[in-house]
């Protein structure tokens, strides 16, 4: 199946779940995960209509910025290195994964203008996982408005690998509940009016509980 077919079936399940909990479809933004497939899988999502590219490594980003350059828009969704910004700082147009001030203070000196970051939150508390604890998050980001080149976006999570719909849809509710309290706080660094949550096999849960970015990879370019 090509992309635009997996898409044409995306679409229509974003569609059944902004049905559900009484959002517009218009408000979710998906973010097509390419960090496991060619240039030209990229370059069928683009000819199918995606604009937003995610990657998560620097070198994977140059590949595929060597024949696409900056026609998609770019997400860097991975865990970013201190000494892989300038890698990546001139190419991307949001970042997922800022969770340290060290990260912010290099972002901040690499960066020509400001540049759209979410702050990555272990709202489950995995040791696994990447993020700040939900208790850190609105201190952390406080301690932001120093970097006249960091505009936080919103929240950015990554949910554990289960099948309890409960547990996932409760963790999918704290973070719609932080980032409204964050956007309520009218921080001018920090508008944090988005959530980017949810992937391929937890969108739709996501999207009812509040997501406005989705990364989905393998339902969506899958494999080459």
């Amino acid at each position: 199946m090509d992309v635009r077919d997996k898409l044409e079936i995306i679409n229509e399940k974003i569609k059944a779940a902004c049905e559900a909990s009484g959002r517009n479809p218009g408000e979710i933004t998906i973010v097509a995960v390419t960090k496991y497939v060619s240039v030209e899988r990229a370059q069928e999502a683009l000819d199918a209509g995606l604009l937003h590219l995610g990657e998560n490594r620097d070198d994977g980003l140059d590949s595929k910025w060597e024949h696409l350059g900056d026609k998609p828009v770019w997400h860097f969704i991975g865990t970013l290195q201190s000494r892989k910004v300038k890698n990546i700082i001139d190419k991307v147009t949001y970042i997922h994964s800022l969770d340290r001030k060290s990260l912010a203070k290099e972002i901040n000196k690499r960066a020509s203008g400001p540049v759209n970051c979410f702050i990555q939150v272990n709202i489950s508390g995995e040791e696994s996982k990447h993020g700040l604890p939900a208790e850190d998050v609105i201190p952390f980001i406080d301690g932001l408005k120093q970097y006249e080149n960091i505009k936080v976006a919103g929240l950015m999570t990554m949910m554990p690998n289960i099948d309890d719909e409960t547990k996932l849809r409760g963790f999918f509710k704290q973070m719609k509940s932080l980032q409204a309290e964050i956007e309520a706080m009218g921080m001018e660094h920090a508008p944090c009016t988005e959530l980017s949550m949810g992937m391929s096999n937890d969108f739709m849960i996501a999207i009812e509980e509040g997501a406005t970015f989705i990364r989905v990879g393998t339902a969506l370019v899958g494999e080459d």
